[in-house]
């Protein structure tokens, strides 16, 4: 695993100079907003979706320019849609990848507009030229729409906000979570593995079982750290879920039995990758890693 954490800093920090990079300067006018949008975004996080969206990559011969467009893209999403989160209206957090949450540090219009700029940045930068063929790039386009909206992200979240202080059946409960969290993690496999040309629809198709299963493994063990780890280890408050009697894997299984379940997603999601062989490995560490994470 070693050799993963030298991969995930690399890969990261590629992440960090490419959001630099296409994130507007402090100076450009309205300055507070792009000054909101690079607080929120810069200097923070696991990068897990763009880190996936690399590993994706490297099952093909990936076009460089479409990676790190989807990278970017991917991220962005990822990043307003924490912003809007921690809203006062959504899950009211004032802690967010160790520092203020933007409503916090701004003020809870700002936030607003930073999610709402940050999403519409993702679409541009994801639409730019590359040598990647236009209906390619379109379907990746499409694939993020689709994963961001009311029928991936947005609904789930819609979903978990109307069920607060509900039970919810396990089936129920891994819909919505299939759509709040699993939809982004999918993209993500998606867009890295739509930027090599040379990958066809049998490939998608495995990559997506993976996808799906790590999508759910990594929401339950969030839903284990809230009730295991600290605030300053997981960098956002910890037990949020808990005192909102939210519905969780936890609060459904068992903790035990929840860590459980997700070593067992994780095994599956291994297990799709069989096709691709060695080029694999960091899709195959991403999983492990999931199961493993303190934050």
């Amino acid at each position: 695993m070693n050799d993963l954490a030298q991969w995930q800093t690399r890969a990261a920090a590629q992440t960090e100079l490419i959001l630099q990079r296409i994130l507007p300067e402090n100076s450009v006018v309205p300055q507070e907003l792009h000054e909101a949008m690079r607080y929120s975004a810069l200097d923070g996080g696991k990068r897990l979706r763009p880190l996936l969206v690399l590993a994706a990559a490297e099952l093909g011969a990936s076009v460089q320019a479409a990676c790190e467009a989807a990278m970017a893209a991917i991220e962005c999403v990822h990043v307003y849609s924490l912003v809007h989160d921690d809203m006062p209206e959504m899950d009211n957090d004032s802690l967010r990848r160790g520092k203020p949450t933007c409503h916090v540090k701004y003020s809870p219009a700002t936030a607003l507009l930073v999610g709402d700029a940050l999403q519409t940045l993702a679409f541009d930068v994801l639409s730019r030229e590359t040598e990647l063929s236009t209906a390619r790039q379109l379907r990746m386009v499409q694939m993020l729409a689709k994963a961001s909206g009311s029928l991936g992200m947005a609904g789930g979240q819609a979903i978990d906000l109307a069920n607060v202080g509900c039970d919810m059946s396990q089936a129920a409960l891994e819909q919505m979570h299939s759509l709040k969290t699993g939809a982004l993690i999918r993209a993500a496999c998606a867009l890295g593995a739509l930027s090599c040309p040379d990958l066809d629809n049998k490939a998608l198709a495995a990559l997506d079982i993976y996808a799906a299963k790590l999508g759910l493994a990594f929401q339950v063990i969030d839903d284990v750290l809230d009730c295991e780890a600290d605030t300053a280890t997981l960098g956002k408050t910890a037990g949020k879920d808990a005192d909102a009697n939210k519905p969780t894997y936890v609060k459904l299984l068992g903790l035990h039995e929840a860590r459980e379940y997700a070593e067992r997603l994780v095994q599956e999601a291994v297990d799709a990758l069989a096709m691709f062989g060695d080029k694999a490995v960091r899709l195959r560490q991403l999983a492990e890693f999931v199961v493993i994470r303190k934050n």
